[in-house]
């Protein structure tokens, strides 16, 4: 069974480093000259600097040739080129291979998940979502890790389950896309508020308190929308939810942490090879919220700080007065 990830960065060339154990791999990169490094080298400077790579995976910037031979397409592209790069390569995809989906975002305009996008595309085809707290570089390092592998074809998920694990990466099934999916989308903002709470200093208690109030906010969305609330209890919730907002890996609390000092968004942007999802995911959850009727209070302060509404420091201010727990705010 040969696997094809389009997207050359940490979590896709991470993920092509897991299946080439097993499964022939080809890996495409949007940069000709990220994808003779990983074909010749055996490295990925830009994104995983300082770690080497299998030797056997096959990496090409030429779309057709990557595509053409999937009998796996798996999609690492930031959620702004997701369906650009898909509608790309339409026209090389095999009939009825599965398809999934490592993007933690929604598209913008339409509000799709990433899965929703794959069956407008491709209707017939399995679409998929692998997520939890997976960091790239610590995978990398060959530390154990788990995730959610979320399809609603049981048949599709065990199949993809045994072409997704590897050694100390254990992958689970759930069927609840929506549920995988919006936890994945929604941690980012919540992340980028851990982050912020990290570079004001204001403390563990404000940070675990923050979390906690995420979680709900996600979960009261996720269960508006279809999903299950266990799930939001499970890896694609809680798990990614605390690794993203307490690792210095995670690229959204770094540029959570980076507001709280003070710096400005664009430069913060600038800076990184990577796409922040937060930022843009921020805005997208409020119209999500509206559509469905429930309130998400962090998301509604993240997005002024990173629309330049508002300050950093303003943000912890306290959301509103308290009520009940189950309560929004």
């Amino acid at each position: 069974m040969h696997v094809t990830v389009l997207g050359g960065g940490s979590w896709g060339t991470t993920v092509a480093s897991l299946t080439v154990e097993t499964h022939p791999t080809t890996l495409w990169a949007r940069d000709p000259v990220v994808a003779r490094e990983v074909r010749l080298s055996h490295t990925n400077s830009t994104y995983l600097p300082g770690l080497f790579l299998p030797g056997g995976i096959t990496a090409t910037s030429d779309l057709e040739e990557a595509v053409s031979c999937a009998d796996v397409l798996i999609l690492a592209v930031p959620s702004g080129g997701f369906r650009s790069v898909l509608s790309s390569a339409l026209s090389w995809v095999r009939p009825w291979i599965p398809v999934v989906s490592l993007t933690k975002g929604l598209e913008a305009g339409s509000l799709m998940r990433m899965t929703e996008v794959i069956e407008d595309l491709l209707p017939g085809h399995p679409a998929a979502a692998l997520s939890g707290p997976n960091l790239a570089r610590e995978i990398m390092q060959g530390k154990a890790a788990a995730a959610v592998l979320a399809t609603e074809d049981p048949g599709v998920a065990s199949a993809l389950q045994e072409v997704l694990r590897h050694r100390l990466f254990r992958v689970y099934r759930n069927h609840d896309v929506i549920g995988c999916e919006v936890g994945g989308a929604l941690k980012n903002v919540v992340a980028i508020a851990a982050g912020i709470a990290e570079g004001l200093g204001v403390g563990d208690n404000t940070r675990a308190a923050v979390m906690t109030r995420g979680l709900a906010e996600i979960t009261r969305l996720a269960v508006a929308m279809g999903a299950e609330a266990q799930t939001l209890a499970g890896l694609a919730g809680m798990g990614d939810l605390v690794a993203t907002c307490m690792s210095p890996l995670s690229r959204n609390r770094t540029v959570g942490e980076k507001l709280g000092k003070g710096l400005d968004l664009q430069q913060i942007l600038s800076e990184m090879h990577m796409v922040a999802e937060g930022v843009n995911t921020a805005r997208l959850a409020l119209d999500l919220a509206e559509r469905h009727g429930v309130e998400l209070p962090i998301c509604e302060e993240i997005h002024k700080v990173v629309t330049g509404a508002q300050r950093a420091t303003d943000a912890y201010r306290g959301l509103r007065d308290p009520g009940h727990e189950s309560d929004p705010g």
